[in-house]
């Protein structure tokens, strides 16, 4: 992606379709007037008289507890240094989204126009009683040591400044992993740290709390290295001042255990790590380039354990890891303060879930066989679903016994439930499934690149690494496009149609004529069909030209699937194929089939639907629990309807009894588990959440998936295709770019399946 094109896209991302990245949302109903009058006047008074009897109870009857401010002036933001606190809010919005969507934290930002220190503190106490916390951003040093230091001595609620100890938190838990590695005490090591900075005094400060000796550390800033007899330094510079008569970097490296840089770029050469000791811990955490690169650092020495600040490679050092669970856990026990022992909780609760087992979900979104403690996952992954349940607690209990709590937890465990449940509005899966195409792109055939959202949504698809589009259409409309988008990629582009296509059309055909000549259909026949696009791209994937193709959007359903049918057919052991509709619910992910194909399913067919329905969700990282929807619960009715759908359970306990199925059963039962364990504890969904509803027709099935998107503003990837032979997806009409890139993102890692799949097969035949 170009310069400008990166420009463009940021712009309109933050302008469109309303300005800015959050918004408040009303949490209470307010359709009628005794809503309105409950919400204000009059009803409002009486939380008010019972918060002014007693002061604690704004936690009761206000948001108070769960909101956060994000405060900045704008006098360090990102790499743009001083640029006001105005420029600063997109920045300030953007770290209110991260404490949303990773720990359900709702946020303020606030930008204040001061650079005086005294001004700024006065600011943040004024406007303190509306928060739970403060989380200070993006203040430059020493200035933010002094803001922060003032502000916890001062408030009763969390103060962090993140830019200092979320980094610190991290990297503590990765060194201390990284030495447990390394076979190495941090009571003994040698640590050079770059940088003397408001995170570099942060890390180190965390460090020596957890044993690092002062007389084993050498800092640097730009003027090399601090030494005692440097004149005019800062109380924090002077904190870490070194005996040794040393000045510059190279000399610091030499025999040292641990580099850690919050600097800048390409300031570590490799001669710098040949100098230092065995097994050397390399912590290059300067962003976008780190002090040296990966590549470079790990093919130096083999010994190394590295970590950056870059996702693209292994132990990524992200402060999203830290700072929402550190306010979740300080939140959820209303602390005075985020104090040195609830960091160092935070610090132990992430290098121990390293140790852990990996969830499945969490592989298959880095593209992993088996993530495993050791030299390349020091530190979990932010996309892990366990930091939730992991980091906040630690927290909690820190602040519990550390004194700075006011509201105690007793039970944990329904507090750890609390905390999930908190999450089933996340939108992680999406996050994950474009994580997961981005570590093995395959070629996407766009069958109908011509039309411009289509042709959007292949450079996203294109730019962020998710596949490599081939565009079929129109060459002069794809090429008059793409000038107006700037996609100035170089991507195949086919005509169908065109006559330097003939040989291609030719081959395709006379594939298509021997596989289909006793269906009716002459060579003739197949070579006109092979210059419509749909059987053209189908051929493409079949025939492995491409690895698979998503179309639909200008065109009705069946005149799509019947091409796809025709051309790719469906895999073994498949009488029917079907779809499914993923929807991002405020429960979590729930998957519906099947919602475009199959009017009125036979009870076998139902069961195989449910089958593959199964199979798809295990493709997502997904354990499936699986609800077969009717009108009747368990017998109440003998109507043949039931009837059907109670026929095709009886048939997937007979066939595939481990899988998490049960039914008939209406859709609240399915999805209220207090319900369905009350009325129905015999269910083998008792005590389970469902994640998928299998619909005994097309019209349910379909009404109600759009339904749920249209009047609840639900997000849905799908059609989702079950049980085609080869990955091919199709749109609905009229389809959005975002939902083509997820269905191009779910067409990539199908791919991803079948490949495997295919593979194992044949490592099967051959032993």
């Amino acid at each position: 992606m170009s310069k400008q094109s990166r420009r463009r896209e940021a712009l309109v991302y933050h302008a469109k379709p309303r300005p800015g990245k959050i918004q408040v949302v009303p949490s209470k109903k307010y359709a009628t007037q005794r809503d309105l009058s409950l919400a204000y006047s009059p009803g409002v008074a009486e939380p008010c008289l019972e918060i002014e009897k007693e002061t604690n109870n704004v936690y009761k009857y206000t948001n108070k507890g769960n909101l956060v401010a994000v405060i900045s002036n704008g006098t360090a933001v990102l790499g743009l240094g001083n640029i006001g606190p105005e420029a600063s809010k997109p920045v300030m919005e953007g770290k209110g989204l991260l404490f949303k969507i990773f720990a359900d934290i709702d946020v303020f930002d606030i930008e204040v126009n001061t650079e005086n220190i005294d001004a700024f503190v006065e600011t943040v106490k004024n406007i303190s009683p509306t928060f739970g916390g403060i989380n200070l951003e993006d203040i430059k040093a020493p200035e933010a040591f002094e803001i922060e230091k003032r502000l916890k001595q001062e408030l009763d609620i969390p103060v962090m400044h993140d830019d200092q100890h979320g980094t610190a938190i991290i990297s503590a838990a990765a060194l201390l992993n990284a030495l447990e590695l390394a076979d190495k005490k941090i009571t003994e090591v040698s640590i050079v740290i770059s940088g003397a900075g408001a995170a570099a005094v942060s890390c180190t400060k965390l460090y020596k709390a957890f044993g690092a000796k002062t007389e084993n550390i050498v800092m640097l800033d730009s003027k090399g290295v601090i030494r005692k007899d440097r004149e005019n330094l800062s109380e924090e510079k002077s904190e870490f001042a070194s005996h040794r008569k040393i000045d510059t970097l190279q000399e610091a490296m030499e025999g040292a255990d641990v580099f850690v840089g919050l600097s800048v770029a390409d300031i570590v050469t490799p001669e710098m790590l040949k100098s230092m000791a065995n097994n050397p811990i390399v912590f290059a955490m300067a962003n976008p380039d780190p002090e040296i690169d990966y590549n470079l650092a790990i093919s130096t020495r083999k010994d190394i354990i590295m970590a950056t600040g870059r996702s693209d490679h292994p132990n990524q050092v992200n402060n999203v890891l830290g700072f929402p669970f550190i306010f979740r856990g300080a939140l959820d026990v209303r602390a005075t303060k985020i104090n040195e022992e609830m960091k160092m909780a935070a610090v132990k609760a992430l290098a121990e879930l390293a140790k852990e087992p990996v969830p499945e979900q969490v592989n298959i979104a880095y593209g992993e066989t088996k993530l495993n403690f050791g030299r390349d996952y020091i530190i979990p992954k932010p996309f892990d679903p366990r930091l939730i349940a992991t980091v906040p607690p630690a927290v909690a209990r820190a602040a519990m016994e550390s004194g700075v709590s006011q509201e105690d937890i007793t039970d944990w465990q329904k507090y750890e439930d609390e905390l999930y449940e908190r999450m089933g509005s996340d939108n992680k899966i999406i996050r994950l499934l474009l994580n997961r195409a981005r570590t093995n792109p395959k070629r996407i055939v766009f069958a109908e690149a011509d039309h411009l959202n289509v042709l959007k949504a292949a450079q996203i698809v294109h730019e962020e690494g998710i596949g490599i589009p081939v565009l079929l259409g129109r060459k002069e409309i794809i090429a008059e496009l793409m000038q107006q988008l700037e996609f100035d990629a170089e991507v195949e582009i086919i005509d169908p149609k065109s006559d330097d296509q003939e040989e291609k059309r030719n081959f395709y055909a006379e594939k298509h004529w021997k596989n289909r000549r006793r269906s009716g259909i002459s060579l003739y026949d197949a070579k006109s069909l092979m210059r419509e696009r749909n059987y053209f791209a189908a051929m493409m994937v079949k025939e492995g030209d491409a690895d698979t193709m998503i179309s639909g959007y200008s065109r009705a359903y069946p005149a799509v699937v019947r091409p796809v049918l025709e051309t790719i057919g469906r895999f073994d052991g498949v009488d029917k194929v079907a779809t499914t509709n993923l929807m991002l619910t405020k429960r979590g992910p729930l998957f519906f089939s099947d919602t475009s194909i199959n009017i009125d399913p036979t009870a076998k067919e139902l069961a195989k639907i449910a089958q593959m329905t199964n199979y798809t969700m295990k493709m997502f990282g997904l354990t499936p629990v699986i609800a077969m929807i009717s009108y009747a619960n368990f017998g109440s009715s003998k109507d043949a309807h039931a009837s059907k759908v109670r026929d095709a359970v009886a048939y997937l306990h007979r066939m595939s009894p481990d899988m998490h199925v049960d039914g008939e059963l209406q859709a609240d039962f399915a999805l209220n588990p207090e319900m369905l364990q009350s009325k129905f504890p015999f269910s083998k969904l008792a005590g389970k959440k469902v994640n998928a509803l299998i619909f005994p027709n097309l019209d349910s099935a379909n009404s109600n998936y759009k339904l749920l998107k249209e009047l609840n503003n639900i997000e849905s990837i799908g059609p989702i295709m079950l049980g085609m032979r080869m990955p091919v997806h199709i749109l609905q009409l009229g389809a959005s770019v975002e939902e083509i890139v997820n269905m191009a993102a779910v067409s990539v890692v199908d791919a991803q399946q079948k490949e495997k799949r295919e593979k194992e097969r044949a490592n099967r035949t051959e032993n």
